[in-house]
This record gives C-alpha cells, structure tokens and sequence, in this order.
C-alpha cells in the first residue's frame, strides 16, 4: 500500500495544472496517468491557444505541456509522475487501485483526490459507421500530429465546431484535401475566425447536413449525406454522395467520470456540461469530502478553462489537508476572475446555464 498527500488522476492539461498549483501550496502530490507521456490533448494539438498569457494565449497546444512539467520539477522532492499507469477503482475507503504496465497493480492511500480524466468522443451511428477510414476527431489528430500519418487523401468532415475547423485546416496543411465539412445544426458551432480561415480555402461548410450512410466494401469509399430538419430528421430527395477514403467524425465530447460515480460522488446529466458530471462546490470538492474534479471531467469546456480549473482545483486540494498557502485568497479569486472572463462571451451562455445546475 503506497501512501500519498494528493493524487491527480490524468495528466492533461486540467491534470498537470492541478499538480503544479497543489506542489506550489507545499503539498507532495503523485500524478497518475495512462500514457506514456504527459500532455493529454495537448500533445496532438499545433494550432495556438486563445484566451490570456496566464493561460499561454498564442503558444501551440504541443509546446504547453513542456512549460508545465518543467514547472513541476522545480518541486522534484515533492513531486512523483505514474505514466503508463491507469487508475482502475476509487473505493469507498478512499483507496485507489492502479494498473501500471499491464502487469504491476497495487494500491494507493492518499489524502485527497483529484479527478482529471478528461472526456471521450461522441460518435454518430449510421449504416457502416464501422469501415475502415471513419475516425473520431481525436484520433486524426493522434496520426498526423503525434504520429505523422496522413490519415487519406479525401475527407468528408462531419461537425463544424472548432475541433471540427482546426483539425480541417491541419488537414490540408498536411496536403489532404477535404471535400466539406457538415454540422447537423443550422449554424456553425466553432469561433468564426477557424470557419472564414476554412471558407476562404475553398472548402463548403454544409449546416443542416448529416451522415445518411457510409458506402464501401472494405473501406470507406463515398459518403451518403442528406440535408435534415430542424428535428434532425432526414429530408427525402436531398441526399448528396461524397467521393472520400476518410471520415472523420467530431460531434463532440462525454465527460469521462466513472471513477467518480464508483467512488459514490453525486452525479448529473446536464446537457449544456456534455453529459453526466459531478454535483461540486466552489471549490471544485464533490459531494464526497477530499475528492476533486477539474476539467473536461466535470464538463466539457475549451482547454484554457480546463487548465485554470485544474489550478484552482489543485489549490482548494492542498488547502484541504492542510497546505495553505499565505496568499490562498488571492490566487483563489484570480482563477475564479480567469474563469468568469474565459466564459463572458455568447459561447459560454450555454456553460454558465450548467453551471448553475451542479453547483453545491
């Protein structure tokens, strides 16, 4: 049974900033998390951030989690990293069971928890969503920016949010040509700025468009798309077939929490978060004492949000069992300032209306 102060279940961008705001508060804390590297999505994601310096406005996702683990190892003494280890249980007692490598499981004891595991992809369901060439978002970017595959040479991107925009231009930079993009909404979803960029390329961004059927043998080959209601319901006569070898779906995210509810934390489906998140106070504490949540984990939200939760998260975590610092209240209200401005604008309407349903 290993002992520890604070464990920090994922090591993304809400994770490795929780980490560092908690080693900063004097707090010795092991990171936990299932990849070989740490980053999360950062580590895929070349375009640069919004939002303001504290929250490394115009530095490229993949250079950020650099700047953070260096941070973190000015607190060596303080600090331990678990990579290729997953968290598998989170128990009443409050212990933690871990699987590192696939062959060593062993157990942690820690004082508080916090919860960073991020979310996972929507998909679409459609005949032959199965073909070989239809991809999550997530993963696309894994093959280029991670692994530099070119995933195809024709893609018919389903969803115009900004995942949906920014993996299209990363795409063609790296010389694929996309087709079109889809969004069953009637408008766009993603910041204007990524759309024009797209528009400007030449490529048609089709709202109240979706996926009727993908078309093939082996692999993918064409793309059945039709225009739908407001219902979302297929219109008849208006089906349209794209010649394409990839798919690439990016219809959005689901928290990724079950340790929470195993761990008995009490759970709410808000639409507006992107699925089933936890009840939690201002301090990012769920309903069960000790354990924390940051990030995607507790509703979906761009990354700089994630990452100014994590610090916010990582400090209340620490102060908990007893590490407050002298200016708790001013780094405090400086997140809470961080996090109200990320949100002031008419996309984060929808964030703030879910918000108010699991505060506590």
């Amino acid at each position: 049974m290993k002992q520890a102060e604070i464990v920090v279940i994922g090591g993304g961008p809400a994770g490795l900033c929780a980490a560092l705001s908690a080693v900063q508060s004097g707090a010795k804390v092991m990171i936990i998390d299932k990849n070989k590297n740490l980053g999360g999505q950062l580590i895929k994601q070349t375009h640069m951030f919004f939002g303001s310096e504290k929250q490394y406005a115009s530095i490229r996702g993949i250079d950020i989690p650099e700047i953070l683990i260096k941070e973190l190892f000015k607190y060596k003494e303080n600090i331990e990293i678990k990579t290729d280890s997953t968290a598998v249980g989170l128990y009443e007692d409050g212990i933690i069971t871990v699987l590192e490598k696939e062959d060593n499981y062993y157990k942690i004891e820690p004082k508080a928890v916090i919860v960073a595991t991020g979310a996972y992809e929507k998909f679409l369901s459609f005949p032959n969503n199965d073909l070989p060439g239809i991809y999550g978002a997530g993963a696309v970017q894994t093959l280029m920016n991670v692994h530099g595959v070119k995933p195809g040479d024709r893609v018919l991107m389903v969803g115009a949010g900004n995942i949906g925009l920014i993996v299209s231009y990363q795409l063609m930079q790296a010389g694929v040509e996309v087709k079109a993009i889809l969004d069953a909404a009637p408008k766009i979803g993603g910041y204007l700025v990524h759309a024009s960029k797209i528009r400007r390329m030449g490529v048609p961004i089709l709202t109240s468009h979706s996926v009727k059927e993908a078309i093939g043998e082996n692999y993918l080959e064409k793309a059945l798309v039709c225009k739908v209601d407001e219902k979302f319901k297929p219109i008849a006569g208006t089906e349209v077939t794209f010649d394409v070898d990839v798919m690439c779906i990016s219809v959005g995210l689901t928290p990724l929490n079950e340790l929470l509810a195993m761990r008995g934390c009490e759970m709410k489906y808000v639409p507006q978060l992107s699925g089933l998140v936890p009840i939690r106070n201002e301090n990012y504490e769920t309903t069960v004492e000790n354990i924390f949540v940051a990030g995607d984990a507790t509703g979906v939200e761009e990354a700089s949000a994630a990452m100014v939760e994590g610090f916010l998260a990582g400090l209340c975590a620490a102060a908990k069992i007893g590490y407050k610092p002298d200016d708790f209240n001013d780094r405090r209200n400086d997140y809470i300032i961080q996090l109200n401005n990320l949100r002031s604008g008419p996309a984060g309407k929808h964030i703030l209306a879910g918000l108010e349903q699991i505060r506590r």
